[in-house]
């Protein structure tokens, strides 16, 4: 019980805290629709359950006692990332006589695997997952316990960047960004590779 409070507490704390899988999610938001940021926050709680399921398998335990196993992964996380941030910053200024709704340029698919891989592949989650699993949960902790800790983790995370999606999606939210759209994407990408080169 004390497990289960203790991972509901910190996770709260971490899914709240602004990242990678926030700033997808709100460009998201902001510039598609409604419904690419909400895929995009669905791909994101699985790509949770990825850090999980390595994690209950003992693999998250070599990697925080791996150097290599932990670099090779931070890198190619902090490289994807910059990918994702460095095609934001060629974010060209909207034509207004352009009548194409941005939404289709993403499709649904798209929006779930930006998410999920912004997800799976960003360093913190993996940090943050593997210290839960290797310091609070125990591996002595029942199976349908962390069971109920990684759905809950991946559940804080849907319903987290499901509200962030709704909020940031708004017609006042859509109607700022008609104007400044490729500023928007321009910082989001600043703000994504300049995290990404501070963890490499």
């Amino acid at each position: 019980m004390i497990e289960a409070l203790a991972v509901a507490t910190i996770t709260i704390l971490a899914v709240i805290s602004p990242g990678a899988d926030f700033a997808m999610v709100t460009r998201n938001s902001m510039v598609l629709s409604r419904r690419a940021s909400v895929l995009t926050a669905t791909g994101i709680s699985l790509g949770v359950l990825v850090h999980v399921a390595y994690s209950m398998a003992g693999i998250g335990l070599l990697i925080s006692k791996s150097i290599l196993l932990f670099n090779l992964i931070k890198f190619a996380g902090a490289a994807y990332l910059i990918y994702l941030g460095f095609t934001l910053l060629r974010a060209k200024k909207a034509d207004p006589t352009q009548s194409r709704d941005p939404a289709a340029a993403l499709s649904d698919l798209a929006a779930l695997k930006i998410g999920f891989l912004t997800n799976a592949l960003n360093p913190k989650t993996t940090l943050f997952v593997v210290a839960l699993f290797t310091q609070v949960i125990s591996p002595s902790t029942p199976i349908a316990v962390q069971l109920g800790c990684g759905a809950f983790m991946s559940l804080a995370h849907l319903v987290w960047f499901a509200l962030v999606a709704y909020a940031f999606s708004s017609d006042a939210a859509r109607r700022f960004v008609a104007s400044s759209r490729h500023i928007i994407e321009r910082s989001i990408g600043a703000a994504l590779v300049m995290s990404s080169m501070k963890r490499v």
